[in-house]
């Protein structure tokens, strides 16, 4: 049985553009899906383990290939229970607001816990670095308040859509699609034609994917 993970990283529910763009691609997916499964990972509603000294010994453990300590064990066992939710779906939705011109921090803290060596990627001197996730396809709604596409002067603050896209890379993922609604503050006529024009690609990607 397909299961789609959808991360969810804004807060701002039912006001947010996000949101409702994420809620189109889900419900036309779920009706052209039936029998898909869904999980939906709140992250403000997570609790993601901490990034301490525990966790950082635990992963260097593992690049250094020696066994983990007491502590060590426990945190790495923290570790693979968040990877591992990530790694049985089949397919990732991420809804993902720009702060500060990249992202949320719940979203960077998710981001630390699963990026680890021989579970998303892994390390060779021959080879260098190859990502571990792989198979399955990234679906990314993006929103800003500003409009940053190519060509209009803003593009080079946008530390949102080349961050989570090369991450996405550098674990495994080759098919990343992304949706994006922008921009979400403004003249209401820009405002609406964003929405209207995110609707139509969540609609038809939906469908396809």
């Amino acid at each position: 049985m397909e299961k789609l993970l959808y991360i969810e990283s804004s807060p701002r529910k039912a006001i947010s553009h996000l949101i409702k763009i994420a809620g189109v691609f889900l419900s036309t997916y779920k009706a052209h899906h039936p029998g898909a499964v869904l999980d939906t990972l709140n992250l403000w509603e997570e609790t993601l383990p901490a990034v301490n000294r525990a966790t950082a010994a635990a992963k260097y453990a593992v690049m250094n290939g020696v066994p983990h300590r007491n502590a060590q064990a426990a945190a790495w066992d923290k570790i693979k229970t968040v990877f591992n939710r990530f790694e049985a779906a089949d397919k990732v939705l991420f809804s993902v607001p720009m702060w500060s011109f990249s992202i949320p921090y719940v979203l960077k803290h998710y981001i630390d816990i699963i990026t680890q060596p021989e579970l998303a990627f892994r390390y060779s001197p021959a080879t260098g670095y190859s990502g571990l996730v792989t198979g399955k396809p990234a679906i990314v709604v993006y929103s800003s308040a500003g409009d940053y596409r190519d060509g209009n002067g803003a593009q080079a603050l946008d530390y949102q859509k080349p961050y989570l896209e090369n991450w996405l890379r550098f674990i495994g993922f080759t098919d990343i699609h992304a949706i994006t609604v922008a921009p979400t503050h403004g003249k209401c006529e820009i405002v609406l034609r964003a929405i209207e024009t995110a609707t139509r690609q969540a609609v038809d990607l939906a469908r396809g994917i």
